[in-house]
């Protein structure tokens, strides 16, 4: 169940914590005090898109949080371990939402931060919402077949089969694919001939463009360097005045001053050193000046690899490595086009186990729909009875598909006719708004023992139906708070009366600003609520509202 809800900077809201209980609550108040801000405040929880303008007036940022205590954790911890979150501890799920004005918007479970993706994953495992024109989703067929698949248990068999029949859509879409470049001719085959055989020609290895263009500078260059050499040579060792000739002069100096001085020794310990690193020095520059060999061929060969890559490289990809990845996708393809027959056998008969699965699983779900379909439709007309339409038929209708679709081998259609002698036609087509509503309540009745879902809210979808009919809805929502956790934000005083709690949001004007709050109602105080639902402040009034209170029981 939702135990608190804390809200700040919202609309109207300064600062709301609102604290909740197990069954039906109530929510009730007067036209534009700020019920729909609980409404908006669920919605960010549960993931929807956040709206700046709903920062109050003058502050930076608003921030919605929501704690959850849960008696089965297994689903909502599996989404948290998919995201790389810690699991709920004791039961407990903590969802902050904080919407900016200038910055980024950000969002928390159980203090971590997570994605907008990871908070709707949640919200639909933890709220079931349903404003004043959502009960036009029972219009969709894809609805009404997930709420008949969901009275039936079919839920797992269905995931299964989806996922057998995406296996067997892209074998028949790479199969026909196939079939498609067979009948385009053979232009792309020598395309793909062509392509493979200029690659492989190149002979190509990776690495050898740096290598080749490492050795195509020396060759260019190959005079220059030769010029260095010899200007290393010469300084070093070219005879009187060269460097070596120098260092000779200075070891015979060195020797006379040791003789005289021994303690000079230490003074020029580097010096010999020094000598037989320049003398390597000049043998290495010799050693390099003889592999010179200035080849014009070796040149004009290294050029004209370089330029066979440079055109691999335009046609194919801008490196090697890009080159080589080019030929093995298309070596992959001419294969397959050139064992096209033996692919086409190959795919054809993979379609075919394929299909085979799919229709395995499309009559198993097939089976379970046929099966639960009257049942649904039964209970569903039992609820309809207790909410007014004592006479009306439900049916949920299943149609044959010729071919399979993405959600079985059929289609539903929820059929209604609201009053004897009336034929039964489409939802869409017979039920007005407040029958609508009803309906919709009548269907969520019936799936209550199979909605997982533990907190339902109800905002505002008992319009446009009054008297014993508004006692029949809020006796229905009570019933529905025995297994779930509901909210009812109702203008209708025969289901405020039948709340578990009642709650009051009201607006006030406090140093020129408006503030919308929430308190809990009991007693006197919700006598008095009541009574001006009921149009007015008259002892008749209480007394009405005091009746229905009593006829809680």
């Amino acid at each position: 169940m939702l135990s608190f809800l804390k809200i700040r900077h919202l609309a109207l809201v300064e600062d709301v914590t609102w604290e909740l209980r197990a069954g039906l609550t109530g929510v009730t108040g007067e036209t534009g005090a700020g019920k729909s801000i609980i409404v908006g405040a669920l919605k960010l929880i549960l993931g929807e898109r956040a709206d700046r303008s709903l920062i109050r007036t003058g502050q930076d940022t608003c921030t919605v949080e929501a704690c959850f205590h849960l008696p089965d954790t297994r689903a909502v911890d599996a989404v948290l371990e998919e995201a790389g979150l810690e699991p709920c501890q004791d039961g407990e799920l903590l969802i902050k939402r904080s919407i900016s004005a200038g910055g980024a918007n950000k969002q928390f479970v159980n203090c971590s931060p997570v994605t907008i993706q990871v908070l709707k994953s949640l919200g639909e495992m933890l709220v079931d919402l349903h404003g004043p024109h959502d009960h036009q989703s029972l219009n969709s067929g894809a609805r009404q077949l997930e709420m008949l698949d969901k009275h039936a248990g079919s839920e797992d068999a269905l995931a299964a089969y989806q996922e057998a029949w995406r296996q067997w859509r892209a074998a028949l879409s790479e199969l026909d694919g196939l079939e498609n470049s067979e009948r385009a001719g053979s232009q792309q085959l020598d395309m793909l001939r062509f392509q493979v055989q200029e690659i492989s020609a190149a002979a190509l290895q990776p690495g050898e463009e740096e290598e080749l263009e490492a050795r195509h500078r020396v060759a260019a260059n190959g005079a220059r360097l030769a010029e260095l050499c010899g200007i290393i040579i010469s300084r070093l060792g070219g005879g009187e005045g060269g460097v070596l000739d120098a260092l000779r002069e200075i070891a015979r100096a060195i020797h006379e001053m040791e003789k005289i001085d021994p303690h000079c020794a230490r003074l020029f310990e580097g010096y010999q050193s020094a000598q037989i690193e320049l003398a390597e020095l000049e043998n290495n520059a010799g050693d390099y000046l003889e592999g010179l060999e200035p080849d014009p061929e070796v040149l004009a060969r290294l050029e004209q690899r370089i330029h066979v890559i440079q055109t691999l490289k335009r046609k194919y990809g801008p490196t090697v490595a890009a080159i080589l990845d080019f030929q093995r996708e298309a070596e992959t393809k001419l294969n397959k086009m050139e064992n096209r027959s033996s692919e086409i056998e190959r795919l054809q008969n993979l379609v075919k186990d394929r299909r085979a699965e799919v229709d395995r699983l499309a009559a198993q779900i097939g089976k379970k729909r046929a099966a639960s379909a009257p049942k649904l439709a039964a209970e569903v007309a039992a609820h309809l009875a207790d909410l007014g339409f004592k006479r009306s038929v439900f049916e949920a209708k299943l149609t044959p598909l010729e071919e399979p679709g993405a959600l079985g081998r059929e289609e539903v259609d929820f059929l209604f006719a609201p009053n004897p002698g009336e034929p039964l036609k489409p939802l869409r087509l017979t039920a007005s708004s407040g029958e609508m509503s009803r309906v919709l309540l009548a269907v969520k009745s019936a799936l209550a023992r199979q909605d997982a879902v533990p907190l339902l809210v109800f905002d505002e979808i008992d319009a446009n139906v009054g008297g014993s009919i508004a006692e029949a809805v809020g006796r229905k929502m009570a019933s529905l708070g025995g297994t779930h956790q509901v909210i009812a934000i109702t203008h209708l005083p025969q289901v405020a009366s039948l709340a578990a709690s009642h709650f009051v949001v009201t607006k006030d004007i406090e140093d020129d600003r408006t503030r919308s709050s929430i308190r809990e109602v009991s007693g006197d105080e919700r006598v008095e609520e009541l009574a001006r639902m009921l149009g007015g402040k008259a002892e008749s009034a209480r007394e009405h509202a005091r009746n229905l209170l009593a006829g809680r029981a």
